[in-house]
């Protein structure tokens, strides 16, 4: 049950990641959108921001999605390009003027303070990503003939049409097919589909994953797992209320290697506690990794991804199950002191965060 990935000498990228890319708006410091005079330009999304932060840490990785060919698209181009990730799969679509065929998705972000909650607002109908078919990229042919150690999607891709969720299928079972390691985070989005759509496709996909990553409203809402003792607002987690929960979901889907958990006590929008629980199938053990209490937040968006990539880089360099969740923690955890989704931590940053440093001044 171990990971067994590709070596390097096989495979053109470390990791590629599959999903949609936005432009994102939010007003100056803490505004909100309808008094916002000024607004700051940021990328991200979910998956991208993962093989984002991997190609910062010196990875070969690659992004898979849509643009359109206008100044917008172009945004989420140069992000990438800044960062040294391969864009040369991504699919360009002619832009009509007017957006009816083809647009970049937005969404306007309020970073919440104190008792007010982080807002998004989305603008993304019709977006290019949304609107990939089967067929138009062709994951036969990068999974093994240019070759893939490690593809990362998840639900907020697989939720966006009934299109995509077509691409999603047919992209998990190439990757499979090439001995390529999936990770899948689940990634539940009520704003873009239902429990219900969600269980029913995402259950049929999870044979072709390798590694599973969401929180606790993840599990309930995309696979229809309960986790027990939760409070109504989810501001007490209990680690071993998780545990009892992914060893179901790890005996009804034994292909699965490993399952990450973050877990959030949200005491404000400033301040969480944050911590990760990472399941091991191999040996049948949880790791938790280390436990950031009372952190101050300065952008909670990304979180998750920041703690997904830490793990992924983990694996991919031969580290332990251990050394893993404890880059994925410190790394969601470092993520959300800076605004915007992508990483902007420096791999020496987290090097001293995981070897335990601490916050003192460095001169």
């Amino acid at each position: 049950m171990a990971l067994n990935i590709r070596p390097q000498s096989e495979c053109e990228f470390d990791a590629m990641s599959l999903g949609e890319c936005m432009v994102r708006l939010s007003p100056v410091n803490h505004g909100r959108i309808e008094f916002a005079n000024l607004m700051d330009v940021w990328v991200g999304g979910g998956e991208y921001n993962a093989t984002y932060a991997l190609a910062r840490y010196g990875m070969k990785t690659g992004w898979l999605g849509a643009v359109v060919d206008n100044p917008v698209g172009k945004i989420v181009l140069n992000h990438a390009r800044a960062a040294g990730m391969d864009i040369s799969e991504v699919v360009n679509m002619p832009y009509d003027g007017v957006g009816r065929a083809a647009r970049m998705g937005l969404n306007f972000t309020e970073v919440g303070v104190g008792p007010r909650a982080s807002v998004t607002m989305y603008d993304r109908g019709h977006s290019a990503t949304s609107v990939l078919k089967p067929g138009d990229i062709d994951f036969k042919r990068i999974f093994k003939e240019r070759g893939v150690r490690w593809l990362h999607t998840g639900g907020i891709f697989t939720c966006l049409s009934e299109s995509t969720r077509a691409v999603a299928a047919e992209a998990l079972k190439a990757a499979h097919e090439a001995g390529t390691i999936v990770s899948y985070d689940l990634n539940f989005r009520s704003k873009l589909w239902s429990s219900e759509e969600a269980i029913a496709t995402t259950k049929p996909l999870v044979p072709y994953i390798d590694c599973l990553i969401g929180n606790e409203e993840d599990f309930q809402q995309v696979l229809g797992y309960e986790v027990e003792g939760l409070d109504e607002g989810l501001s007490k987690l209990d680690p071993s209320n998780f545990k009892t929960m992914v060893k179901k979901v790890a005996a009804d889907f034994p292909n699965l290697k490993v399952i990450g958990t973050t877990l959030r006590e949200v005491v404000s929008a400033s301040v969480n506690n944050w911590s990760a629980i990472l399941y091991w199938a191999e040996t049948d053990e949880f790791f938790q990794g280390p436990q950031f209490d009372n952190l101050t937040i300065e952008d909670r968006v990304g979180g998750g991804d920041g703690f997904a990539s830490g793990f992924i880089y983990a694996f991919l360099n031969g580290k332990t199950p251990q050394e893993a969740v404890n880059y994925g923690t410190c790394h969601g955890a470092m993520l959300q002191s800076t605004r915007g989704d992508t990483s902007q931590i420096t791999f020496e940053e987290l090097e001293r965060v995981v070897g335990g440093g601490g916050a003192r001044i460095i001169r």
